[in-house]
């Protein structure tokens, strides 16, 4: 049986080692060349109710998932602290497009 990554979104993320919920499937990474999934994202905890942003995202490889259910996706504990990549501003891709 398959899962759809717009039905990911919906699940919540649970750490098998010490039962911690992690959060809700908050984006997916895609190898592009390849067209495999190779990790998902929660989004970090809110600060302050948002107003100060969010903590660091927790990215999972898709090898720590043990299992896939219908409300929830089980993970390894030793994933649990990849610190997602810092996001990519316009600015730096302009820099770099038109080598300044």
């Amino acid at each position: 049986m398959g899962c759809r990554v717009t039905e990911m979104r919906d699940k919540e993320v649970i750490c098998v080692k010490d039962g911690t919920r992690l959060g809700h499937v908050y984006d997916v990474e895609i190898d592009t060349c390849s067209g495999r999934l190779v990790a998902i994202v929660i989004q970090g905890k809110s600060k302050a109710f948002g107003l100060l942003g969010h903590e660091n995202d927790i990215v999972i490889d898709w090898e720590q998932i043990e299992v896939i259910g219908e409300d929830t996706i089980l993970v390894r504990g030793e994933c649990c602290n990849r610190p997602s990549p810092p996001p990519h501003h316009k600015n730096d891709l302009l820099e770099r497009v038109i080598g300044g």
